[in-house]
């Protein structure tokens, strides 16, 4: 018995190994620090970046952030940026967020609220609120992230564990 569940053992981990590597391409991409910035006197910006590529080999700019302003109150987003004419990202719908086992959640698209003026939102250029979200996303897994685009099919990104693991560390920045 034991050996047959060391044999289940090493099947799953050798799957979710072949399942990351097919997603990412690598095992196990660099991992970035976060970064803190002052935007403002006690307004304080705790950011992950990183580049993804989608399944067409077009490289995006995932940058998850929690803000914190003065009256306590912080949020977390992911704000995800194309190479100029990549997409034309569909604005009304949410980002899909899918892991392997099949667990699906969105995220709602919030584009709206990084400009005052919005007729500079850019096409390639979206941001959603993780903070509903954030906790359940499984640590382990990787991950796809499904934007909804309007002159296209669906643009697909693979998130590696690692990385929803930093975006999660985010949670702990005070």
């Amino acid at each position: 018995m034991k050996s047959f569940l060391r044999f289940i053992k090493s099947v799953l981990l050798v799957g979710l190994l072949v399942w990351t590597i097919t997603l990412n391409g690598a095992i196990a991409p660099a991992q970035a620090a976060l970064r803190q910035l002052e935007e403002a006197p006690g307004q304080i910006v705790y950011q992950s970046r990183q580049t993804l590529q989608d399944q067409q080999g077009n490289s995006w700019q995932a940058i998850a952030f929690k803000r914190i302003r003065p009256n306590d109150t912080d949020m977390i987003y992911l704000r995800l940026v194309g190479f100029p004419g990549t997409a034309d990202i569909d604005h009304s719908q949410p980002l899909v967020l899918t892991d392997s086992m099949g667990k699906t959640l969105t995220a709602a698209d919030i584009s709206q609220e990084m400009f005052t003026d919005k007729t500079q939102l850019k096409p390639d250029v979206s941001q959603y609120d993780l903070q509903p979200i954030l906790m359940q996303l499984e640590l382990a897994i990787p991950l796809r992230l499904i934007l909804p685009a309007l002159d296209q099919s669906e643009i697909i990104l693979s998130v590696s564990p690692e990385m929803v693991e930093e975006w999660r560390s985010l949670t702990e920045q005070t």
